[in-house]
């Protein structure tokens, strides 16, 4: 008898000891989408040139000359060798609006913002501001021209 009196007292201390509670933690669900989630559409050559030409000379681009670089580009193979050329010739023609260096250089935090206002239509982030300050402040032979190109040829000013 005292050995089932044992046994029981021994189930029911391993019954109640490995009893989950359940933990119940106040969080709150928080949506959080990526910084271009919603670009998910691929850029035609005529849009991608308009847009460029728009960012970079504040004007339109006028459909003789979207015809005539469009076919340009359709000519060519490689499709980022035909991007650098073509924003290479925009950069080099007379009237685009970029901001001086010695500009860029005085406040930087306001030309990141701008910039990224620009040509991504959309705030930057803490994580791209504090890239970004930390990125000029380590190389300060960057030009203006060298940032312009660089976000105009990224992956997300390829999509809208």
């Amino acid at each position: 008898m005292k050995k089932i009196t044992l046994l029981f007292f021994c189930l029911s201390v391993l019954a109640t000891s490995c009893k989950k509670d359940d933990i119940i933690y106040d969080v709150n669900q928080v949506n959080a989408t990526s910084y271009n989630a919603n670009k998910n559409k691929l850029k035609t050559i005529s849009q991608y040139i308009s847009i460029l030409y728009a960012n970079l000379f504040q004007k339109a681009l006028s459909a003789n000359e979207l015809v005539e670089i469009t076919n340009c580009i359709e000519s060519i193979g490689d499709k980022e060798v035909a991007h650098e050329i073509i924003l290479s010739n925009f950069m080099n023609k007379s009237g685009v609006t970029i901001p001086s260096d010695s500009l860029m250089r005085t406040d930087v935090n306001a030309f990141i913002e701008q910039t990224y206002k620009r040509f991504y239509v959309r705030d930057l982030t803490e994580a791209e501001r504090e890239f970004f300050l930390n990125f000029f402040v380590s190389h300060p032979d960057v030009s203006v021209e060298m940032v312009y190109s660089a976000f105009s040829l990224s992956n997300e000013y390829q999509f809208y």
